[in-house]
C-alpha cells in the first residue's frame, strides 16, 4: 500500500509542475481586489506608497532590496525546497509563512488548506513578534469568510485598514480582534477551485502598493506547487496513519477477542484495551471509569434525573510526558472514586451516550461550560485534550474510556472509530466476567449447597448404620435373653418334672423321697428367685422401687453376713476375712437393697473364688469438706475378668468366659441386680481384676462400692 502511495505521488508531482506551467503561467493577472472604508473597487496595477509605520527590520530578503525576477525566483525555490523537505505538513508551512512574513514586512502570516482540500484542519502561522501572536484557530474562521469575497481566480485580496469596512459581507463581522488593521490574501486556485489561503497581516493601517501585489502573483506559482505537494503529503500521511490506525485496530481487537473469551482476569483485559488503544493513538494517558449503580437501571426507563452512581477507576495507563519515553504503570489515583453528580464531564458524557465528547484544548472545554464541576482525576492542567467515550451494554452505561493528551490534538474520525470499537469490546469483556462471576457464585452456591446434603446424608447414613447396629445388638440381646431365659426357666422345670415323675413311682423309699422333695424344693425356690430378680431389675430400672430408709449398724450387719457365707463356703475352703472399724458405723439407707448388694457380691465371690483361698471384706469411712461415704470392697482371688468382659459385666445375661465348661450355675442377673441396687442408693459401682504375685494364673478381683452415709436425693 505505501508503494502505491508513493507511485502516486511521483506521478502527481509531475503533473502538478506541467500543470503550472506554460500557458497556465500566462492565465495569471495582476488583478488586485482592494477593500477600503469608503468603497468596494476592482483596481489593476495600484501602486501606493508603503507604510512609513511598520518596525524596523532587517531581513534577508525584502521587497524593496530584491531583483523582481531573480530575487522572486531565488524565493519561490526556497518554498519548493522548504515542502519537499519536509514529511509534516505543519512544519512545512510554518516556515513558508515565516520566509513570506519576513520578505513582505509583516506582523504575521497565516496559511491555510480550503475546507475540504484535507481530512484535517493543518494551519502554518508565524509572528514577527510572538508575544503580542493571535491564535491561528481563532483567526482560521474569519479569514475563510475573508477568502469567500475573492470574486476572480487570480484575484488578490487587500485591505488596507480592516476595521473600517463598509463591505455588507465583513461589517458586521467581529471574529478579528481588534490589533489586526491590515490583511492582505493570497489565493491559490486549482482548476477553478480554491485550495488554500495566504493571509499577510499587519497590526498597523496599511495601503498595500504595486510592488507587493507583483510580488505576491510571481510567487503564486511555487506557491502553488509547494502548496499542492504538502496537501497531497497530508493526504499520503492521513492515508498512512489511517493504515497503520486500522493494523493497530485489527491487532488490537484481535487481542481483545482473545483475551474476553480466555480466562484472564478483567482487570488483565482492561489494562490490555487502555494501553494498547493509548500507543495506537499515541496518546499520553489513557484511563477506564467504571460505574457502579445505587439503584438498577432499567433500559427502556425515561431518565426523570441524572442516577446515583459511582465512578471507580478500574484501571490506567500514563506515558511518561518527563522523559518522553513511553512505559505502562499503574498509577496512584487506580484507587479513586467519585460520584457522578461530582463530575459534569462524566454526566455530560451519561447524558449524550453512545456519543463521545471530545476536547482539543483548554480553549473547548471553557467553551463547554463544564470547568465548573470537574473530577481531580482529569488533570486538565497537564492534558488538555480528552476524549470521553461510554462503555455501553443494552442501553446501560457502564462506565467511561478516557483519553488524554499533554497537549492540544484534533480527534480524527478514524480514532473515533477505533475507540468506539474498543470500547464495544471492552464492554463485551466486562458483561462476560459478570456473568462468569455469576455462575461461579451460582456454581459455588450449588456445590456448597450439595455439599451439605451430602454431609447430611452422610450423617443421616452415620446415625442409621448406629441406629442399625443397635438394632442389632439389641435384637442379639433379645436373643440371647430369650435363650438365657429359656434355660435358666427350663432347667429348673425339668428337674422338678423330673422329680415329680420319680415321686410318683410305686415302691419308693422314704429317704429316696425326702431327696426328690429336697430337690423339687431347691429348683422352685431357684426358679422363684429367677423371677423375683426379673421383677426387682423391671422396676429399678423403671425407678418404681419403694426406697425404705432406716438407719443401719454397719458392723453388726456385716458381721451376721460374714457368718453365714463362712458356713456356706466351709465344703470349698473359703475363708472371709473383714477388715471394719473398731467402732460402730452408721449409715442411713436400705437395709433390704444393702443386704442384697452384699449377698450377690458375696454369692458371686464364692463361685468364682479358687479353692482354699480367703475372701476379704474391707469397710472405711471418708470424711472431708465436701464427702461423707462408705467405701466398701470385697476382694477375692480366682480366674479374673479380662478387659473385654469389664466393659459388659453389669449388663444382664452377660457371664464370663469357661463359666459354662466349669459348670458354674447362675443367671447373668446377680451383677446387674447389685449395679441397679447401688445406683438405686445413689452409690457407685467398680471392678478391677489384676494378676497376683503369687501365681500368673491367679487374679484379684476386686468390686469397690462407694455408698453415701446419708442419703440425699
Amino acid at each position: 500500500m505505501r508503494k502505491r502511495v508513493s507511485q502516486d505521488w511521483t506521478v502527481y508531482k509531475k503533473s502538478a509542475i506541467n500543470r503550472w506551467s506554460g500557458d497556465t503561467l500566462k492565465s495569471l493577472s495582476t488583478e488586485v481586489v482592494r477593500l477600503s472604508s469608503t468603497n468596494t473597487s476592482r483596481m489593476k496595477n495600484v501602486s501606493v506608497s508603503s507604510d512609513s509605520s511598520l518596525p524596523e527590520r532587517s531581513p534577508k530578503i525584502s521587497l524593496t532590496r530584491m531583483q523582481p525576477a531573480e530575487d522572486l525566483a531565488q524565493l519561490g525555490q526556497q518554498i519548493l525546497q522548504v515542502a519537499l523537505s519536509h514529511s509534516d505538513s505543519e512544519t512545512a508551512l510554518t516556515q513558508i509563512a515565516k520566509l513570506l512574513g519576513e520578505v513582505f514586512q509583516v506582523d504575521g502570516c497565516i496559511i491555510t488548506f480550503a475546507p475540504g482540500v484535507t481530512e484535517t484542519s493543518v494551519v502554518g502561522s508565524w509572528y514577527f513578534n510572538a508575544a503580542v501572536s493571535v491564535s491561528p484557530q481563532k483567526l482560521l474562521q474569519p479569514l475563510q469568510k475573508l477568502a469567500a469575497t475573492i470574486p476572480t481566480q487570480a484575484s488578490l485580496l487587500a485591505i488596507d485598514n480592516l476595521h473600517a469596512l463598509t463591505h455588507e459581507a465583513l461589517t458586521e463581522d467581529k471574529d478579528f480582534p481588534p490589533t489586526i488593521k491590515a490583511v492582505l490574501q493570497i489565493p491559490i486556485w486549482e482548476q477553478n477551485k480554491l485550495t488554500s489561503v495566504i493571509s499577510l497581516l499587519c497590526y498597523d493601517v496599511r495601503q498595500w502598493d504595486e510592488l507587493a501585489a507583483n510580488a505576491a502573483q510571481q510567487l503564486m506559482t511555487s506557491l502553488s506547487i509547494a502548496l499542492a505537494h504538502l496537501a497531497q503529503a497530508q493526504s499520503v500521511a492521513t492515508l498512512q496513519r489511517q493504515i497503520q490506525t486500522a493494523a493497530r485496530t485489527k491487532a488490537l481487537l484481535n487481542q481483545l477477542t482473545v483475551a474476553s473469551r480466555s480466562s484472564m482476569e478483567l482487570n488483565q483485559v482492561l489494562q490490555m484495551a487502555i494501553a494498547g488503544t493509548a500507543q495506537a493513538l499515541a496518546v499520553s494517558r489513557a484511563s477506564i471509569l467504571l460505574l457502579k449503580y445505587v439503584e438498577p437501571q432499567l433500559r427502556n426507563r425515561v431518565r426523570e434525573k441524572l442516577p446515583r452512581a459511582k465512578a471507580t477507576i478500574a484501571s490506567e495507563w500514563c506515558q511518561d510526558v518527563e522523559a518522553y519515553t513511553c512505559g505502562a504503570h499503574h498509577s496512584k489515583s487506580a484507587e479513586q472514586s467519585f460520584w457522578l453528580s461530582e463530575c459534569g464531564l462524566c454526566q455530560q458524557a451519561l447524558v449524550n451516550s453512545p456519543q463521545p465528547i471530545a476536547i482539543a484544548s483548554k480553549s473547548d472545554l471553557q467553551l463547554s461550560e463544564l470547568t465548573s464541576c470537574l473530577a481531580p482525576i482529569f488533570d486538565f492542567s497537564q492534558f488538555p485534550a480528552a476524549l470521553i467515550l461510554p462503555i455501553e451494554s443494552q442501553g446501560t452505561v457502564l462506565g467511561f474510556l478516557v483519553l488524554q493528551h499533554c497537549g492540544d490534538r484534533h480527534w480524527h474520525p478514524e480514532e473515533l472509530s477505533l475507540v468506539e470499537l474498543v470500547c464495544a469490546q471492552i464492554g463485551t469483556a466486562i458483561i462476560q466476567n459478570q456473568t462468569l462471576r455469576q455462575v461461579q457464585s451460582l456454581v459455588d452456591d450449588r456445590t456448597l449447597q450439595l455439599q451439605r446434603s451430602l454431609e447430611v446424608q452422610s450423617l443421616l447414613y452415620e446415625k442409621t448404620r448406629k441406629h442399625n447396629e443397635q438394632l442389632r445388638q439389641l435384637n442379639q440381646l433379645k436373643d440371647e435373653f430369650l435363650s438365657t431365659m429359656s434355660h435358666e426357666l427350663r432347667t429348673p422345670l425339668t428337674s422338678m418334672s423330673l422329680a415329680i415323675r420319680m415321686l410318683r413311682q410305686q415302691g419308693i423309699t422314704p429317704e429316696r423321697q425326702a431327696k426328690y422333695l429336697d430337690i423339687l424344693e431347691e429348683q422352685c425356690d431357684r426358679e422363684i428367685n429367677l423371677i423375683a430378680n426379673l421383677l426387682k431389675l423391671q422396676q429399678l430400672e423403671s425407678n418404681q422401687a419403694p426406697l425404705k430408709l432406716e438407719t443401719i449398724d454397719l458392723k453388726v450387719k456385716l458381721q451376721a453376713l460374714s457368718q453365714s457365707f463362712r458356713q456356706t463356703w466351709v465344703d470349698k475352703g473359703l475363708n472371709i476375712q473383714l477388715d471394719i472399724p473398731k467402732s460402730s458405723l452408721l449409715a442411713q439407707t436400705d437395709e433390704e437393697a444393702f443386704d442384697r448388694i452384699l449377698q450377690e457380691l458375696l454369692t458371686n465371690a464364692g463361685k468364682y473364688s479358687h479353692p482354699d483361698t480367703t475372701v476379704v471384706l474391707q469397710v472405711t469411712h471418708q470424711v472431708d469438706l465436701q464427702l461423707n461415704q462408705i467405701v466398701l470392697q470385697l476382694i477375692n482371688t480366682g480366674a479374673g475378668i479380662s478387659e473385654e468382659e469389664r466393659k459388659y459385666i453389669f449388663e444382664k445375661f452377660r457371664r464370663g468366659q469357661g463359666v459354662t465348661q466349669q459348670a458354674i450355675q447362675g443367671t447373668g442377673l446377680g451383677l446387674a441386680l447389685v449395679k441397679c441396687l447401688v445406683q438405686h442408693l445413689n452409690g457407685n459401682i467398680e471392678v478391677t481384676s489384676n494378676p497376683t504375685d503369687d501365681s500368673a494364673a491367679a487374679y484379684a478381683t476386686c468390686f469397690t462400692i462407694t455408698l453415701p452415709q446419708t442419703f440425699a436425693r
